[in-house]
C-alpha cells in the first residue's frame, strides 16, 4: 500500500520504517516482520517538558517517573547522567541556574520506530534565550535514552 509516490516510485510505511504518532497500544509491522508499539510522540515530548518545568521536587519526581525509564541515560554538551534520580538533580540544577525560565516545545516532535526527535526553547515569560533539539530512544512510552544538542545559546 503506497504512502508516497515521489517521482513515480512507491514508498510504503513498511519499506521506510516510519511510524506515525498514534496511541501506545497500537502496533505496527517493521521491515523484518516484527511488531513494535506506535508511540504518542506529542505525549512523550510534553511529559519531558513538564518534568523540566516542574519546580516542586516531589511533583517533579512523579513527572520524571512518568517521562523516563528507571535506567534512563541522558547526555548533552553540558551535562550527563543515568537514572531518574540523576535526571531530577540535573533539572534542579538548570532551574537554579536559570530561575524563572520555562521550557516549551518548538514545533512538532517526530520519530521513526522507537526514536523521537523534538526541539525546545528555554527562556523567561515565553522568550527564547536558549534552544535545543533532543533525540531519544523510547521504551514502553517513556524515554530510555536522551541525547541533547544546543542549537542557540547566548553569546558569552
Amino acid at each position: 500500500m503506497p504512502a508516497l509516490r515521489p517521482g513515480g516510485a512507491a514508498i510504503t510505511w513498511k519499506v521506510i520504517g516510519f511510524i506515525p504518532s498514534l496511541a501506545d497500544n497500537q502496533r505496527v509491522e517493521t521491515r523484518d516482520g516484527g511488531k513494535i508499539p506506535m508511540h504518542d510522540l506529542n505525549h512523550i515530548a510534553e511529559a519531558y517538558i513538564a518534568a523540566w518545568n516542574e519546580t516542586d521536587a516531589a511533583r517533579r519526581d512523579a513527572l520524571v517517573e512518568q517521562a523516563f525509564t528507571a535506567d534512563v541515560a541522558y547526555r548533552d554538551p553540558v551535562m550527563q547522567g543515568g537514572g531518574r534520580e540523576s535526571i531530577g538533580t540535573m533539572i534542579a540544577g538548570v532551574q537554579h541556574q536559570f530561575p524563572g525560565f520555562r521550557f516549551a516545545l518548538k514545533g512538532n516532535p517526530d520519530g521513526v520506530a522507537d526514536t523521537i526527535r523534538f526541539s525546545w526553547t528555554l527562556g523567561p515569560g515565553g522568550a527564547s534565550v536558549i534552544e535545543g533539539t533532543d533525540f531519544g530512544i523510547v521504551e514502553n512510552g517513556r524515554l530510555k535514552q536522551v541525547t541533547g544538542f544546543l542549537d542557540k545559546v547566548p553569546a558569552q
